[in-house]
């Protein structure tokens, strides 16, 4: 938790630093609204950051307003940051024509940017240092009126430059909120569902359009509960499922602050049991707490550990582990183990493994699992972020093959920070087995 704190900060810091650069300095001068602007800049930035620090400090009624505000606003300055850096082109150039047109006109002599800032501070009519006001001849020179490149044009050349940086700042502004505003609408929707066929070797025909309702990174927060998670049971629901598989990141708080919450769990309606396995957000919380509380919802949680779902006679396994940080995490008794998971089963049964992070295909491959059902990715959540995903994860989202071993990673169903989807609608996954033919 303190690895991730430290890197959320740091790239908090970054974005407002950035932002402060081009939409506080880069469009103001030296001076009160500056001030002002800065301090702002500062306090938003710590927003979203006591909204993570005082999680279970604040109670909900202080917490929820800070969390929404400070998420949504990070949401707004990551879209304005990445709309800034898709305009620095456009400010290059019309930086660079500014400053031709300022040479040709005779209105400045040179680049250098403190004396395009003395000038843009002293503006036209300013007092010189020997007393005497700009385009005043100075005491000594003839008479003669300061020539071209004086710093009062300089001022000029600088003012025309902030207006430039206020219109894109403007266009920055307006990208980011439309965009933003785009995403929370998606990310609050019903979750799409999705429908994958999976043929497994050595499937029964016996058990053909067996049913696993699947969703991930259900995220219960101070921002992301109520009715919108009893619309995601409802829809799990009407897919009328054999099994239902919840693969981590369930939850981002405590019992005692989301019981209410999570209470709909206990509605899930399914044939062969509802089954859980634990994500890496569940190691941020009182993990054993959680453990405790999922059974008494009809919730049985699999920690590398197998069961058989049967239809008739035929059968295959459906295993689950813990999260590979778990080991890591220093609760008690924690940490991923696929051998003990396995360990005894019959080889000839298709296996079926519940592992909240994709990366675990590998070892699934090496075990010779049939099918792995993750999530954890978001798809990515906010594009462009699937592509740093794809940096630590084989697979963002949908469908892959390793050997023998396939693999679905759903996009998972709620949202973690800026409650905003873009590019990766929240999504219920219903995985129907086939066998294999001829």
């Amino acid at each position: 938790m303190l690895g991730f704190g430290t890197v959320v900060l740091l790239a908090v810091g970054l974005l407002h630093g950035y932002l402060w650069f081009r939409l506080v300095r880069g469009t103001t001068t030296a001076g009160l609204l500056r001030h002002r602007l800065t301090v702002l800049t500062v306090v938003l930035a710590l927003l979203p950051v006591l909204a993570v620090l005082l999680r279970g400090v604040l109670p909900s009624g202080a917490l929820t307003p800070l969390s929404w505000i400070g998420f949504v606003w990070l949401g707004v300055a990551l879209y304005a940051v990445l709309a800034l850096l898709a305009l620095e082109p456009v400010r290059w150039v019309g930086n660079r024509w500014i400053t031709r047109q300022g040479r040709e006109d005779g209105d400045v002599h040179g680049d250098d940017p403190a004396l395009l800032e003395v000038g843009a501070a002293a503006g036209r009519g300013a007092v010189r240092e020997d007393g005497g006001a700009q385009g005043e001849p100075a005491p000594g020179d003839g008479g003669t009126a300061p020539g071209p490149g004086a710093v009062r044009q300089d001022g000029d050349v600088m003012a025309r430059r902030r207006f430039l940086a206020r219109g894109l700042a403007v266009t920055a502004g307006a990208v980011a909120l439309g965009t933003a505003g785009t995403g929370a609408y998606f990310a609050n929707a019903a979750p799409v569902v999705r429908r994958v066929p999976v043929t497994l070797r050595g499937l029964d025909p016996a058990l053909e359009g067996l049913r696993i309702v699947t969703f991930s990174d259900g995220h219960l927060s101070a921002t992301y509960g109520g009715r919108r998670f009893e619309r995601l049971v409802e829809i799990v629901n009407e897919q009328r499922p054999d099994v239902v598989a919840i693969v981590g990141d369930l939850v981002d708080g405590s019992v005692a602050e989301l019981r209410e919450d999570v209470a709909p769990l206990a509605d899930l309606v399914s044939e062969q049991g509802v089954y859980f396995v634990t994500g890496n957000h569940e190691y941020f919380v009182d993990t054993g707490a959680w453990m405790r509380h999922l059974p008494t919802l009809g919730v049985d949680v699999l920690r590398n550990e197998r069961v058989a779902i049967r239809r008739g006679g035929a059968s295959f396994d459906l295993a689950g582990i813990d999260d590979r940080i778990a080991a890591a995490s220093g609760v008690p008794g924690h940490g991923a183990d696929l051998d003990a998971a396995l360990d005894g089963r019959d080889d000839g049964t298709p296996v079926v493994l519940l592992a909240h992070q994709p990366v675990m295909v590998e070892q699934a491959a090496a075990a010779g699992v049939d099918l792995q059902l993750s999530g954890h990715t978001h798809g990515g959540q906010l594009w462009p972020f699937d592509h740093m995903v794809a940096l630590d994860q084989p697979v963002v989202e949908g469908f892959a093959r390793y050997g023998d071993t396939q693999l679905y990673v759903t996009t998972g169903a709620g949202y973690w920070g800026p409650p905003m989807r873009i590019g990766a609608r929240p999504e219920v996954t219903v995985v129907e087995l086939r066998a294999p033919t001829g």
